[in-house]
């Protein structure tokens, strides 16, 4: 349980840093007023799928291990919800607007998986 626990971690992190790194990518992008591109998407959807492992590493650790606080698994279950649901409907509108929205919802993620790294596991 201990090596699960450190993967969920060090996953947490990469996550973390992963997210920010899109959430700076499509800010350049809305910035610039450009569409976001096929790699942004693919590495956004690549995103909402890790996110969907690391919410399976911890429920596997929350049948065995409890968390300091309820609050770390509101943060996993709050990005895992809001990723696709943001992906979904920024597609509907314009280009800009989409660039906004997935841009947003990175750095929002990104607060989400800080915050659950902090009130630790």
């Amino acid at each position: 349980m201990a090596l699960l626990a450190l993967l969920h971690n060090r996953f947490g992190i990469a996550l973390l840093v992963f997210a920010a790194i899109l959430g700076a990518w499509g800010s350049i992008q809305f910035f610039r007023s450009h569409a976001v591109s096929g790699g942004f998407r693919s590495s956004y959807l690549l995103m909402i799928g890790l996110t969907g492992v690391q919410g399976v590493l911890g429920l596997i650790l929350l049948t065995s291990l409890r968390p300091r606080e309820i609050l770390h698994v509101v943060y996993g279950a709050f990005a895992i919800l809001f990723l696709p649901s943001v992906y979904f409907y920024a597609g509907r509108g314009n280009p800009a607007r989409e660039a906004a929205f997935l841009a947003a919802a990175c750095w929002v993620v990104a607060i989400a998986f800080g915050r659950g790294i902090l009130t630790g596991a």
